[in-house]
Formats: C-alpha cells, structure tokens, sequence
C-alpha cells in the first residue's frame, strides 16, 4: 500500500476521532453543539451544562477514548504476535484472566475495591504467562497459543460463573462488570486507566518494526537478529497491562480487540508503523460511538455498552471466520 494512500486513511481516522469526541459529549438528555460545548468548557462554568459536561460526560468519552486504545492495541499485538486476525485479549484468555482477579476482588472482598486495577493487570498477565507455558514445546507456535488460549479462557469462565454460583447475593454488584458498560465513569476511573494507557501507547512507538518483523515468521526473524522468544514475550506483557487496565474500569467487554485492528488492517495495511496508530484513532472513535448509542438508543433507559459492541462484533467475527475459510479452500483448489 502507498505511503499516501496510508496517511490519507489516518488523516481520515484522525477526523472521525474527533468527531466521535464531540459526538459522545454532545448527545444525551440535554444536546450540545460542538459550539456549546466549547464555549461552555471555556467561558460558561457557572452553567448547569459545564456540570454535565465536566463532571459526567467529559470523564465517561475519555474513558471510553482509553478503553477503547487499549483493547484495540492489545488486540492488534496479538494478532501480530501469534499472526492470527481471530486472535484478541477476549478469544484467547486474557480478558478473562483480567476478569477473574477483578471479580475475587469485587465479590470476595469488597472493601478492597481499590486494589482492582492491580488484580486485573495481574490477572491478565498470569493468564498470558500460563498460556505461554501451554503453548511452550521447543519454541511457542502462533496455532498452539491460540488453542492455549481458548482452553484458559474456558477456565477462567468457569470460574466466574462458580464466583456468582457461590455468591448470588453479591452478583446485582457485578453484573455491570460482566458485560462490560461505562455508566457511573468518573475522574477517578480516569485516572485509574490513564497511566497505564499512556505507557503502552509511549512503548509502542518505539517497537512497530519489531512486531513487523515478527510477522514474518520466526525463522526469518532469528535470521534477521531478533530474538523471536524475548521479543514475542514483551510484547504479550504488554497487550496484558493495555487489557487489564481496560478490564478493570470497565469490565469484561469484548470484540472491541478483535475487530478494531482487523478493520484498521484492511483499510491501512499490516505495516504496524501506521496501523499502531490507526488503531488507536478507530478503537477510541469505535467505543466512543458505541457508548453514545448505548446511551440514546433506547433513552431514557441506558443499556451496556458490551451489548453494542457484541451486537456489532459477533456478525463481524462471523464475517471473518467465513472470509478465511473461503480464502483456504481457494488456496486448496489452487493447489
């Protein structure tokens, strides 16, 4: 794909990011232009709607904008990583690590609250590390970590379900968690988050011809001096700190890993120094969308955000399990 041809599309990815910012502050019970929500950000803080834009729509698109980055380069690492476009931190286990630990936590110990973007990041590192260990024989295969993955992803989903089996008093507390929503966001799950995105994305920017030569193969990438081992695993770290920060604000929410990299991939190409950013531009405008309608779809009523995405992501998710089966019976028949 042509340089310009890739700068035009995250031009175009930068543009709908913005749009997307404005369009999430701006829609709900009360509706704000762009116009007004400038002037009131800046000149009106004494009105009711700089209450309703500061204290519950800025914190809740800013979340959203975070959330979404940091599953969609979580997502689009390991699928560089295992070079598989079904891989996401939600299919091979490490959401639901992430999940399980925030939940211990949640349901178990309740006063501990605070210690749940800790448990998550720890969660979902330990699911990736014991998917590593599963998958390790002489090496780590991309197929053999993905089938790693859904086996570890099925346990830890037998553990939440064996946490609220055993807890159904405490479930009304954590259904929100379990199906991933942004209501009741504020500054401080800001704050919780941030740091942690900010990390990954500043990491990244130093490593995208790595995991482009990691797309290779590992043959040629030892060939070329990477240590395909070492580098594969910093780069599962990393997709576990991006997923488990995101899990723990706001919950076990899918598919945003999954189709965001995979859209950007089409649209801008697999060379990771324009697609590292490009996801980050449509993963934040893709929640951030996601969650305005969420919020007025079926208003006055507010419905997860989760449900949006699984309603978007499971036809997609479809769509490319159909698109390679195609594409490997062609090569067969080729063959």
């Amino acid at each position: 794909m042509k340089i310009e041809k890739q700068k035009t599309i995250l031009t175009i990815f930068i543009i709908f990011f913005i749009a997307s910012f404005f369009i999430s502050i701006g829609n709900g019970a009360v509706e704000l232009s762009p116009v007004q929500i400038i002037k009131t950000l800046l000149y009106q803080r004494d009105t009711s709607n700089y209450q309703i834009i500061w204290n519950v729509r800025l914190p809740r698109t800013i979340v959203a904008l975070l959330v979404g980055i940091s599953l969609s380069l979580s997502g689009a690492i390991l699928q560089g990583v295992m070079r598989n476009p079904l891989a996401s931190p939600s299919t091979i286990g490490v959401s639901a690590g992430a999940g399980l630990m925030a939940l211990i936590i949640l349901i178990l110990f309740p006063g501990y609250y605070y210690l749940v973007p800790f448990g998550a990041f720890f969660g979902a590192l330990g699911a990736t590390l014991l998917i590593y260990l599963l998958a390790w024989n002489q090496g780590v295969m991309p197929t053999r970590l993905i089938l790693a993955g859904v086996a570890v992803s099925s346990l830890f989903g037998a553990g939440n379900n064996a946490l609220m089996t055993f807890y159904p008093d405490r479930v009304s507390g954590v259904l929100g968690f379990m199906v991933g929503g942004l209501s009741a966001i504020n500054w401080q799950d800001v704050r919780m988050i941030f740091p942690y995105t900010m990390l990954g994305m500043t990491i990244l920017v130093f490593l995208p011809n790595k995991l482009n030569i990691l797309m290779l193969g590992d043959e040629v990438a030892t060939g070329l001096g990477v240590n395909v081992e070492k580098t594969r695993l910093v780069f599962i770290i990393l997709s576990s700190v991006l997923a488990g920060a995101a899990v723990s604000v706001v919950g076990l929410l899918g598919f945003v890993g999954l189709i965001v990299p995979h859209i950007a991939r089409m649209l801008i190409g697999s060379d990771y120094k324009y697609l590292f950013p490009g996801t980050i531009f449509l993963g934040a405008s893709v929640l951030m969308i996601c969650d305005t309608l969420s919020r007025v779809l079926f208003a006055p009523m507010e419905i997860p955000v989760g449900i949006i995405m699984s309603a978007f992501g499971a036809p997609f998710f479809l769509y490319l399990l159909r698109k390679r089966d195609y594409a490997n019976g062609h090569r067969r028949k080729r063959n």
